[in-house]
């Protein structure tokens, strides 16, 4: 059990017997009454959003999970396949709830699983990646006035906004939390 007043982001938490990770947490201490929380939390089984309030005092159930590092090998559309690292052992993490993940991983780069109760429950992405522009429009002269942007296709099927000087081939790093172009990267 966790005081609701000790929980992060990224917390995980036992609410209604489903695991929950916690996305947002704002404290509000208020003139009058008690301080206490609101937490935003997506369901690690089904991918929906639960928006809670939480007095600090409050205690909560948090859950114990373990990260294991393994290698992506692919996707067949129902599930993504990994292999761990130390053990070899492959195994499968369902692709419903993960749908966006598969933009931002790459066959054969290792990432983190977070596994509760010997199921995987959660796949971590670093939080910037590099990718190879494979398709990016060609830029038209004289259009410097502003900060003009294009639309570019990565090695991944993702589309980023990239400035107009990035070209096909180009390395670019994009944060992949809110999928935004970082910077390009000389290989």
């Amino acid at each position: 059990m966790i005081k609701a007043g000790q929980i992060d982001k990224s917390t995980f938490l036992l609410i209604k017997e489903a695991p929950y990770q916690v996305v947002e947490r704002e404290f509000v201490n208020p003139g009058k009454g008690s301080a206490f929380c609101r937490l935003k939390m997506k369901n690690l089984l089904t991918g929906q959003v639960l928006k809670q309030t939480f007095k600090t005092q409050d205690n909560v159930e948090d859950i114990e999970v373990t990260e294991r590092k393994c290698q992506y090998l692919y996707c067949d559309g129902t599930s993504y396949h990994f292999m761990e690292e130390e053990t070899y052992e492959q195994f499968e993490v369902p692709f419903l709830g993960f749908e966006e993940k598969q933009l931002f991983m790459k066959d054969g780069e290792q990432y983190w699983i977070v596994f509760w109760a010997v199921k995987p429950i959660e796949i971590k992405i670093p939080p910037k990646v590099i990718f190879t522009v494979t398709e990016a429009p060609e830029a038209i002269k004289g259009d410097t006035a502003t900060n003009v942007t294009k639309l570019c296709t990565l090695d991944t099927g993702l589309q980023v906004k990239t400035p107009i000087f990035i070209r096909e081939g180009d390395r670019i790093l994009v944060n992949t939390e809110d999928k935004e172009y970082v910077e390009r990267v000389n290989s």
